[in-house]
């Protein structure tokens, strides 16, 4: 489903930005008619954005992305006013340091009651001032346990010569040097010019064995067989072992992390009404039920989980056995490093 890679926004560029939005916001608008939606894709039922419109009159216009990266970049570059983008944690954390989210209107969203505390005040957002949470999930291991015997307990076991061609990952740097990290005992946010130069014999190795990069869809390379292995989302592994509990989701023994995708108003957004009610909408246990059902991420909506069957609170990619892990930071212009080196070992590699 997704990518990271943090680009360098500048301070000229943020300054535009809130130009723009002190322009719009005190204009005078009719009453809302359409809310302008930027999200990841595969991730929102359609059911639930006919609903919306069903019940407010309200339209929804959905474009997707496919990285965090790719969503910044556009809405830096100013040509689309949206109501409502999706970043994931440490892309949340860039927007609301430079200045491009608007502050959340809480008399507006009677339903953020139903967010369970331990999903509220995280670092990206400690005041919980700009952010919903969406979808909580772990980055783990996918086994096809019909076609590996051995057992696999965390990255050394996945990444041997043994395993060549038969492996998926998601398509991003930045995760592929988070676990090596942890297989050298570095901190996933300690990113360095020395920790990367530790990090890139292991990479070297690694990059060698796999057969398919994906970060939209890793699971389809599992399901049609075409690997035995993957390290992929979590909503993505449990959704594979929904299909067949063939399919084993793995926490590396090495180490893992969480990532948050959450739900911001754009300070370009000229339908703040809007944007509002559908934040509210989702997050009704009712509706948020449907879209953990479609896209079975860690829902931190306590509401909806109520509404969950037993079966899907026990999927173990859904709900691993622990809370939240260590997730994402911010991490500037280190970004460029992790980028560089991932690009020259995947060139390296054909």
């Amino acid at each position: 489903m997704k990518k990271h890679r943090i680009l360098t926004r500048t301070a000229a560029l943020a300054a535009v930005a809130l130009a723009a939005f002190a322009a719009t916001s005190c204009a005078p608008r009719a009453t809302d008619k359409e809310v302008n939606i930027f999200a990841w894709s595969e991730y929102i039922p359609q059911a639930v954005l006919d609903g919306f419109t069903k019940e407010t009159g309200i339209k929804v216009n959905y474009e997707t992305f496919s990285s965090g990266e790719e969503m910044l970049a556009k809405v830096l570059a100013g040509g689309t006013a949206y109501d409502l983008v999706q970043p994931c944690d440490y892309i949340a954390e860039a927007m609301v340091r430079e200045n491009l989210l608007v502050p959340l209107d809480y008399a507006k969203l009677p339903n953020f009651k139903h967010i369970l505390p331990e999903f509220q005040k995280l670092p990206y957002d400690p005041e919980q001032k700009f952010t919903v949470p969406y979808m909580v999930s772990t980055v783990g291991i996918v086994v096809n346990t019909e076609k590996v015997k051995d057992p696999i307990r965390g990255y050394g076991d996945v990444f041997q010569e043994k395993n060549k061609g038969r492996i998926v990952v998601v398509d991003d740097g930045r995760e592929l040097v988070s676990w090596a990290f942890a297989t050298l005992g570095i901190g996933i946010n300690d990113i360095t010019p020395d920790t990367l130069a530790k990090a890139r014999p292991v990479l070297e190795k690694w990059v060698k064995l796999v057969k398919v990069f994906d970060s939209d869809s890793p699971k389809t390379s599992l399901t049609n067989g075409d690997v035995d292995i993957g390290i992929v989302w979590g909503g993505e592994a449990a959704i594979l072992w929904k299909e067949n509990k063939k399919f084993h989701y793995v926490l590396p023994v090495e180490g893992t992390h969480s990532f948050v995708d959450a739900f911001a108003i754009s300070n370009k957004s000229k339908n703040l009404d809007a944007a509002h009610k559908f934040l509210d909408y989702i997050l009704r246990p009712e509706v948020s039920v449907l879209i953990s059902r479609d896209f079975p991420y860690t829902n931190p909506n306590g509401g909806a989980r109520k509404l969950l069957d037993p079966d899907e609170l026990a999927n173990p990619a859904s709900y691993p056995p622990k809370g939240l892990y260590e997730i994402f930071r911010h991490i500037g212009k280190s970004s460029e490093d992790i980028d560089a080196l991932y690009t020259d070992l995947k060139n390296a590699a054909k």
